[in-house]
């Protein structure tokens, strides 16, 4: 009888274990950028939206354990100006580079935001304000952010 009441009790902690494992979170495409922004999920699928929709592409490059991007990615997720300006553009964040370096016209650091307008072009003229790193943005940038963003859709329908 003992048998049988550790058998079971056995059996329960077992079940109760990977009931445990199944409740783990399935990460969004978001990664924390904005859950109300669509994102897409790759370069390619953000590339023949792009060309769909006629909208500009903004790509975000990042890693998950970096702190400058970490620090970037709280601010923008709160500002609330940014988030409605994204439904103006294809977004994708990246936390692996892509093999097209054309989104690396500086070099491959995080966090860097490029614009990428319908006719597949990288607009190297829409910086940051650092010379060293163009395509960064600090937290306390958003402004920058959010004025280059308002000119990639400004140049999106005066260019084509």
């Amino acid at each position: 009888m003992a048998y049988w009441f550790l058998y079971g009790l056995l059996f329960l902690l077992s079940c109760d274990a990977s009931l445990q494992r199944k409740k783990t979170p399935v990460q969004s495409l978001a990664r924390g950028w904005g859950d109300e922004i669509r994102w897409v999920q790759t370069y390619e699928e953000g590339l023949s939206k792009m060309e769909e929709s006629n909208k500009p592409l903004m790509v975000i490059h990042h890693l998950e354990d970096c702190p400058h991007s970490q620090a970037l990615r709280k601010v923008f997720a709160e500002n609330k100006d940014i988030q409605r300006l994204t439904k103006e553009f294809i977004m994708l964040n990246l936390v692996h580079e892509t093999g097209d370096d054309n989104l690396a016209p500086d070099g491959y650091y995080v966090p860097r935001i490029l614009f990428i307008d319908p006719s597949k072009t990288v607009r190297g003229d829409i910086t940051g304000k650092y010379a060293n790193h163009m395509y960064t943005y600090e937290p306390t940038d958003m402004d920058v952010l959010m004025e280059n963003m308002i000119k990639a859709k400004i140049l999106l329908h005066s260019e084509l």
